[in-house]
């Protein structure tokens, strides 16, 4: 087979635009073969470009010699056909396709590349096996969802471009080459050739710099950054990914919360998805963990309501149930009526969910079926539908599935060590009952419609967290948030640091933190204080961060920020389970890139140019 050259052949249309109203115009099409029906005389070819695809008609009568090279073409070459556009005759139009009333009838084709038999069709829907997927990239980002999922992603970053533009924020790029700091991860650390035994650290966010920036006056400023953090994957997680990062001067935090509402609106419209133009729902983190037991609520099942009070002193008594702690229920909508057996397991689960922590299961249905406790069941089964309509509108009926989870005597020591641990545990179990029974109450399944999304802030986060494993407390966010003021003037930074509020929050959707952000300390003796409070010395504090420090003393303005996950934000767009969807070219869950086989080994020369040298770890 000779493969031809393109010449001076120039395309004149793609393959996806194609109608009716084009129907007798001489058309040049470029693109790959999807499909391939060979009638003898008549050939059909489907051909693929990014924008759809044509049927391609190749009549032996009409042309010989295009019809002979079109025996020749196979699934994925690449070819260029050009041809007269006519109507499909009566009753063979394709429904399915937007191009489906129109054929291309052509009189010349040429072969421009071959290809071998793939590993797998970009004309199949669905390929199982995700490493074949991830090896032959190039072919798996051919698939029609694949090209849909970065269509979806361009139109989403353009739109939140635009809109930051719109609203006075300048894009401005940040350093790939800058040093470690604490955010939370490990960093990924670049070794210096003209500086042996230093390392530059790929930034896990711009933070310094863009606090900077606010230092240099530009008041307002964002950029779609490139992230690198050397963690433990999962489906919503890579080592390096996409976030909308952006920091103003002089904001209130509503200020920063209108911003974000805007451009997210815009990335919504800009999926075809018009959100309802309110302001999104505000929590604080307690009321989050009293609420939904996390700092992330999933606002499309009903909360959890505390019903200490509706179980009385002797009631705690009779039913065994510790006096000093929280009696708290929920509600999991449409689980239908559940047998006798099945209710029976269900409690059984529960009991094992919960182990030796304390807690335990009390049975409502049975609470119903005793003269004794009719009142008490009616009770809290009318306070749990009425928490389920006041939160997200659905509505309640007799097959919900209500919920209540008491606390033994004796529980408390679990309860010492963490006031909100037992909000925590029974929003556990309140997640992972929803997920249960999802093909039942179908909360989660998404249609792509506004009421699908909920979104909401959570603010007013720890400033510090305990570390058990090191003894000492952690920055709950990172070290350049601001604490309260009044928090400051308390002396809880020294005294009573679990006490501490951050003016930090995040913003959720459906359950998944898209981003987070804070107001951030604008001071040098504040900063200087919650890095002593952190255990860092004035010593180590200049080694590490002494040019920050400096600029915080030539004139810096209050400022504050946030960064969203961009990936995240297309995941949910496009309806994708991963982010490898839409992720051109991602990592597996080792950190691995299949197509490219990285990371790999590197020569002696290499690691003696950098003054390295690699061990084994034991």
């Amino acid at each position: 087979m000779t493969l031809d050259f393109l010449g001076t052949l120039q395309r004149t249309h793609t393959c996806g635009e194609l109608r009716t109203t084009h129907s007798g115009q001489t058309i040049t099409l470029m693109g790959w073969v999807n499909r391939r029906r060979d009638h003898g005389n008549l050939i059909f070819l489907d051909l693929r470009d990014r924008t759809g695809i044509t049927q391609v008609v190749l009549d032996k009568e009409v042309s010989p010699e295009a019809h002979a090279k079109a025996e020749a073409a196979r699934p994925e070459y690449v070819i260029a056909v050009t041809g007269v556009l006519r109507n499909r005759g009566e009753g063979l139009a394709n429904p399915n396709m937007p191009t489906g009333d129109v054929e291309l009838v052509a009189h010349s084709l040429l072969l421009l590349n071959d290809a071998k038999t793939p590993p797998f069709s970009p004309a199949e829907d669905a390929i199982a096996n995700e490493e074949v997927r991830l090896q032959y990239r190039y072919i798996d980002l051919r698939r029609a969802e694949m090209q849909k999922n970065f269509l979806v992603r361009s139109r989403v970053a353009m739109a939140i471009r635009n809109y930051l533009v719109s609203q006075g924020f300048l894009e401005i790029e940040t350093p790939f080459m800058t040093r470690s700091t604490p955010e939370g991860a490990r960093d990924y650390l670049v070794p210096s050739r003209v500086h042996p035994g230093h390392f530059y650290a790929l930034p896990q966010s711009p933070q310094i710099f863009k606090q900077i920036l606010m230092i240099s006056g530009f008041d307002r400023y964002f950029q779609i950054a490139r992230c690198f953090r050397d963690e433990d994957l999962r489906a919503d997680r890579q080592p390096e990914f996409t976030q909308i990062d952006l920091e103003i001067s002089f904001p209130q935090m509503s200020t920063i919360f209108a911003v974000a509402e805007g451009f997210l609106h815009a990335a919504f419209r800009a999926a075809g998805i018009e959100l309802p133009d309110e302001p999104f729902i505000q929590m604080t983190y307690d009321q989050a963990i009293q609420k939904y037991g996390i700092d992330k609520p999933d606002m499309r099942l009903p909360a959890m309501v505390d019903l200490s009070a509706t179980i009385t002193p002797e009631l705690r008594e009779s039913l065994k149930i510790d006096p000093t702690l929280p009696i708290l229920g929920f509600t999991i909508p449409r689980v239908s009526t559940l047998s006798g057996t099945q209710r029976r397991g269900l409690v059984d689960e529960i009991r094992k969910f919960f182990g030796d922590s304390g807690l335990d299961f009390l049975d409502v249905a049975r609470l119903r079926t005793n003269a004794t406790f009719v009142p008490l069941a009616e009770t809290i089964e009318g306070r749990l539908s009425a928490e389920m309509s006041r939160f997200n509108g659905v509505s309640h009926t007799s097959e919900d599935l209500a919920v209540v989870i008491t606390p033994k005597p004796g529980t408390p020591a679990m309860w010492n060590y963490d006031p909100q641990w037992i909000y925590k545990r029974i929003g556990a179990l309140r997640l992972e009952l929803a997920k249960k029974f999802a093909d039942k109450h179908k909360l989660f399944e998404q249609t792509q419609t506004a009421a699908d999304f909920k979104f909401l802030w959570v603010t007013d986060f720890p400033m510090y967290e305990w570390n058990e494993e090191t003894k000492t407390w952690d920055a709950a966010h990172h070290p350049f948030t601001s604490p309260h003021e009044e928090d400051i003037k308390s002396g809880a930074l020294v005294n009573d640091k679990g006490s501490v509020r951050a003016l930090a929050y995040d913003v959720v959707l459906n359950g998944t933190e898209l981003g987070s952000g804070s107001i951030r300390i604008h001071r040098k003796d504040v900063q200087s204080e919650i890095f002593r409070s952190l255990g860092m010395s004035d010593e180590e504090a200049k080694a590490r961060f002494g040019f920050f420090l400096d600029a915080l003393e030539y004139g810096t303005p209050p400022h504050g920020g946030i960064a969203l996950g961009l990936d995240r934000i297309v995941m949910i767009l496009a309806g994708a389970q991963s982010l490898r969807e839409v992720i051109a070219f991602p990592k597996t869950a080792k950190a691995i890139d299949l197509m490219v086989d990285a990371p790999t080994t590197v020569s002696d020369a290499q690691l003696r140019e950098l003054s390295l040298r690699t061990v084994t770890r034991s």
